[in-house]
């Protein structure tokens, strides 16, 4: 069968294959079989490779497509309606288990271990008809913004190899970006699904809190979401859909299930908070460029430009995340990983350092100040706008191998913490806001830039609309020469 598109069918969005699809003029097998052609040739090894995948389900995925292909035929005599994402491939991110496969996070005490369920996103992506066809990588437990582990090696980023994807989410983005998924699912509890996304020319979502449901007892820490990343606002739009509302294994989840976010509206009179360094981020020249031109396109296309001071400094940020991670996400990474301090990766060690260190310092009170102050600030900055753009990290690449254990270099100086290098974590702390991270253009390094949409809490609305508008303007090509990378 003809494709009928000029895309190539490793590459086509979620939305476009749907409809090839649907008119038969393209097989869910054809595009399978293009991906996994594409991580044959490309996905290399775990040394010197994109190395995106833990694992592949390939002989399930090509039972799938075929049944999904006979349900297309079906459909499209009888009239009925397919599920929304029959035949897409979707890339899981190695935590999101899956009932009878190995759930190790990348951990040395965790190896051999298997889930005993499918997380909620598995299984409403499973029931929309989505074909799981590979698992992606991420650092230990998700706790860094690189990915590398000693148990799956180096992920690097097809744009350039020696840097890195991003993290913790840096395999969903490679493999995003390299042509071998059509959507991808991540997770982020300071940015892992947003840093990825910026660094490999792709798009991220983090939802507002509970709008996406995760597992317990963690699901309970209100830094985190699950969420989706694919090539396209609309392709995220539509995994966001499938994912999303009450789920009975996640008390704090809500909403409705099933509702696609709209796109359509434009920018025209919206009024945009632009604030490119959110305080005192560093952000690089190549960084601070491509957002000033994404809101001076936002400002042609009829949108009104708010400059936007918030009294934030890098310092402030990490100490209020820190003190978060140190009574909730630290503990539970000492716990998990007791026993087995000497085989951890060196940036997890220093993880679970920091966050006992902050523990020390400020109480679980103390932590709720320190949010309830920045969310005020964010609330006040934002009060005379619709939505609030900034950039997504303020560095243009990190090594693919790197530790970052005595914090970060940038174009303005040292930075404590590599924390301090991304302008995420400040919408974890007001994690009530729908965020997402589209791209903005490249850097020197050959690596892909973002900036960041952020709404009012729970507007996803107005997030979608407003990111769908910078996606169209930009108009940034999210296929890398995987040949010359």
């Amino acid at each position: 069968m003809g494709t009928g598109v000029m895309t190539p069918p490793a590459y086509l969005s979620a939305t476009e294959a749907v409809k090839a699809f649907r008119r038969l003029e393209l097989s869910p097998l054809e595009v399978l079989e293009a991906q996994i052609e594409q991580i044959e040739t490309h996905n290399g090894d775990t040394a010197t490779g994109i190395n995106a995948l833990t694992e592949t389900l390939f002989d399930d995925a090509r039972t799938l497509a075929r049944r999904a292909a006979d349900a297309y035929a079906r459909c499209a005599a009888t009239g009925q309606e397919p599920p929304p994402l029959l035949g897409v491939t979707v890339a899981t991110k190695e935590k999101h288990g899956i009932a009878g496969l190995r759930l190790e996070q990348g951990l040395a005490a965790h190896r051999g271990r298997i889930a005993e369920q499918d997380h909620p996103v598995v299984e409403r992506i499973r029931a929309a008809g989505g074909i799981i066809h590979a698992r992606t990588t991420s650092p230990e437990f998700s706790c860094a913004t690189v990915t590398h582990s000693p148990m799956w090696g180096v992920t690097r980023n097809p744009w350039n190899r020696r840097t890195s994807p991003g993290g913790s989410s840096g395999g969903a983005g490679a493999a995003l970006a390299a042509g071998f998924t059509t959507l991808a699912t991540a997770s982020d509890i300071a940015g892992s699904t947003r840093i990825p996304a910026g660094f490999t020319g792709t798009v991220g979502y983090k939802a507002p809190y509970g709008r996406i449901p995760g597992l317990p007892p963690l699901a309970a820490d209100w830094y985190r979401g699950d969420g989706p990343m694919g090539r396209t606002v609309a392709d995220v739009a539509l995994l966001s859909s499938v994912l999303a509302g009450r789920h009975p294994a996640d008390h704090a989840s809500w909403g409705a299930h099933g509702a696609l976010p709209s796109l359509d509206g434009g920018v025209q009179g919206l009024r945009i908070g632009l604030s490119v360094r959110l305080g005192d981020y560093p952000v690089a020249d190549a960084v601070a460029a491509n957002t000033d031109a994404v809101a001076i396109a936002l400002q042609q296309a009829g949108a009104e430009l708010v400059d936007v001071e918030l009294p934030w400094t890098t310092a402030l940020v990490r100490d209020t995340i820190f003190a978060h991670f140190g009574h909730i996400l630290g503990p539970a990474m000492a716990r998990e990983t007791t026993g087995t301090e000497r085989e951890l990766a060196a940036y997890t060690r220093q993880f679970i350092l920091d966050a006992a260190v902050a523990a020390q310092r400020y109480s679980l009170l103390d932590s709720l100040a320190m949010d309830a102050r920045m969310r005020a600030d964010l609330a006040t900055a934002m009060r005379d706008t619709d939505v609030l753009l900034c950039p997504t990290s303020a560095v243009t690449s990190l090594q693919a191998d790197g530790e970052y254990l005595d914090g970060i270099d940038t174009p303005s100086g040292h930075r404590e913490h590599y924390w301090e290098g991304h302008l995420t974590s400040p919408f974890n702390v007001a994690n009530h806001c729908a965020v997402l991270s589209v791209p903005s253009g490249l850097s020197d390094d050959n690596v892909p830039t973002g900036v960041q949409v952020v709404s009012h809490p729970h507007d996803e609305a107005m997030a979608f609309r407003v990111a769908h508008a910078v996606e169209a303007l930009v108009g940034f090509d999210a296929r890398p020469s995987l040949q010359h990378c």
